[in-house]
């Protein structure tokens, strides 16, 4: 185990019990946060103009049947 998480570790277990939470969603927030900055920009949404024109080229891929699996679908994402 590197130095850092020892630190970690001794730090976390001088808490409060109150403060475990805390620590926990904060930490759950800077891995979606470091998720999201490595994703490809063809999925972040941006805004809500952005988000509506994703949705409709969604809409308009389903009428031209250019659609996944859902299989094909989880696959990608492992694979993201």
């Amino acid at each position: 185990m590197s130095m850092e998480k020892q630190k970690l570790y001794k730090e976390i277990d001088t808490l409060p019990e109150e403060l475990t939470n805390q620590v926990i969603n904060f930490i759950e927030y800077l891995k979606l946060s470091y998720i999201d900055s490595e994703s490809p920009e063809s999925i972040e949404i941006k805004s809500k103009k952005d988000l509506k024109e994703k949705l409709q080229k969604g809409l308009d891929d389903i009428k031209l049947n250019k659609t996944y699996s859902l299989d094909e679908v989880f696959h990608k994402i492992d694979n993201l």
